[in-house]
């Protein structure tokens, strides 16, 4: 039997109000909004979208992807 290993590419969306638009440091880092862990880019950008469209008037207000399986195996990049 042949084996596949599957490349799982989780991806973290979440957001908060920001310090300064230009950055990622969030005002109140106990307050931040995650929105999920995605089991691919898309669905993690269709998260992301939906939630930056919705803050759009806000400009503190700030939504990020990271890709958690760059930080958990940076190795195997």
């Amino acid at each position: 039997m042949e084996e596949t290993e599957f490349k799982q590419k989780l991806h973290l969306v979440m957001g908060g109000k920001v310090s300064d638009p230009r950055s990622v440091e969030f005002q109140d880092p106990e307050s931040v909004h995650v929105v999920g862990v995605f089991s691919d880019y898309d669905n993690a950008v269709e998260a992301w979208r939906g939630n930056a469209q919705r803050t759009v008037d806000d400009a503190e207000m700030k939504y990020v992807i990271v890709p958690l399986h760059k930080l958990l195996t940076p190795d195997a990049l």
